[in-house]
Formats: structure tokens, sequence, C-alpha cells
């Protein structure tokens, strides 16, 4: 099935399939409208599974080898061999299994996919704030590493994620990350508001991605600022909205 996505030039260049879903394409209806990925809204549980359904599809695998786990912004990645039937808690997966596509989902935290072409072996994580200080990056490419992945042979890319423009944050936030490393201090810009910052989660990635020494593109995609295709947490706190739709973005290895 056709579904509205983005794609990674750099994980094209290697021939992984690989989605970064919009908000389009699905069933759901009102702020969910339409693709929401997300069982932990509020949505009707048919509409989500009919989303997840018709991703997998565009994928090209069975909805139950479309792998999302239960996120809980840590630094945990597993590695998977087989679909689960309860979601681990977890932040990132990883596998060398032909036909499983392993997803995240996302509505302002960065949602990240690795492939290491020569290994056939792949990745997907989660990263918000708390995942990218802990490393979430990292802890992934480790997990690859262990199913025989080369960090010089891995291509990640970075999809859509609140920007610095975007990100408005509290005199706490930035002391926590200056206190565990001063250098943080470069992922902070001032913000209109007296004693607040505006904080890139993007750079504060790709410097985790350099750190693990891999290759890594950034879409330079902003959840907040485009409405039509994401969905975002901040966006909907700010508009007293109920309720907020997610993003998937998923990639697997070709059976």
């Amino acid at each position: 099935m056709k579904l509205p996505a983005i794609e990674s030039p750099a994980l094209q260049k290697i021939g992984a399939r690989h989605a970064f879903f919009t908000r389009n394409g699905g069933v759901s209806e009102g702020v969910y409208a339409s693709l929401n990925g997300g069982v932990g809204s509020n949505d009707q549980r048919d509409h989500v599974a009919e989303n997840r359904a018709r991703m997998a599809s565009a994928l090209g695998v069975a909805a139950s080898h479309l792998l999302v786990p239960y996120q809980i912004h840590s630094a945990e990645c597993l590695i998977v061999d087989r679909p689960f039937e309860e979601r681990p808690r977890c932040d990132a997966l990883a596998t060398k299994t032909p036909g499983l596509a392993l997803g995240v989902t996302g509505a302002d935290c960065g949602m990240i996919l690795f492939c290491d072409p020569q290994a056939r072996v792949i990745g997907a994580a989660h990263s918000g704030w708390k995942g990218a200080l802990a490393d979430i990056i990292g802890a992934t490419v480790a997990a690859m590493e262990k199913l025989g992945a080369r960090r010089a042979d891995i291509v990640a890319a970075l999809g859509p994620t609140i920007a610095q423009e975007s990100y408005e944050t509290g005199p706490e936030f930035h002391a926590q990350f200056i206190a565990t490393n001063p250098d943080f201090a470069r992922f902070f810009a001032p913000s209109r508001k007296p004693d607040h910052f505006m904080f890139d989660l993007h750079g504060l990635i790709g410097l985790r991605a350099q750190e693990a020494g891999i290759r890594f593109e950034d879409l330079g995609l902003d959840t907040y600022a485009d409405a039509q295709r994401f969905f975002s947490f901040r966006r909907t706190t700010h508009r007293k909205e109920p309720d907020y739709g997610r993003l998937v973005s998923a990639i697997v290895i070709e059976g």
C-alpha cells in the first residue's frame, strides 16, 4: 500500500527499505487525523490497528511483524529475532532477522533508523532529550555490533524531530545539561523569555552519532512547525488540545 512517507537519501543509497511515515494516509479522525500509530493515545483501537496495518503493508511485512516497543525514555536497546506478543519496555530495537520491521513512535522526540548493509543488521531508536542525554544511540550501535555490525558500516538517519527554534526550555532543564557536561552549553540559545533557552535536540543527537562513529544524516524536519505532516506533543500542549497522535518510523531487512 502506498502511503505518504519520507525517505532518507543516505538509507536509500544503501538499499535499506524504510519509511518515516507522516500523519497522512490513515483512518483516524479529529486530533488524531489521520495516520496515528500510537497505541498509547486515546484514539480508537481499531483505527490505530488499521493505521499500523497500512504501515506494515507499505513496508512489505505482515502487521504482526511491525515491531514497536513500549517507549520509556531510556537508553535500553533490545535485540529481537521474532515478533513479540507483549511490547518490551525499551527505546530501541535491533535485529538481523529478515522480514521484521523495527519501528519507533514520536511526536517531537527523535526517531532514528540504522542499517549496516554489509552485515545486514538494522536498528530503530526513539530519542527524546532523556534518551539523547543517556546515549540511546550508543546503546543501539552496541546492540547492532553484537549481531555482527561494524560501526564504520552503519548508516543512520534522523527523521521528524522538534527543532531548536520550536523547543523552549526553562532554567532547570538548562542547568541539568550543563551539570552533566559544560560543553552541552552549545546546544542552547537564548530565548526571548528571561532565563529560558531554545534547545537543539537535533544537535545533541548528531553529537551522539558522531561519538558512536557512524555515518549520520539529519533530514532537518521540525515536527512542531509542520502541522500538515507531523504530530507534535508540544504543539498540542500549546493549543490545549486533549491528546495527540504519534508518528511511526520503521526499517526492514529484505527477506
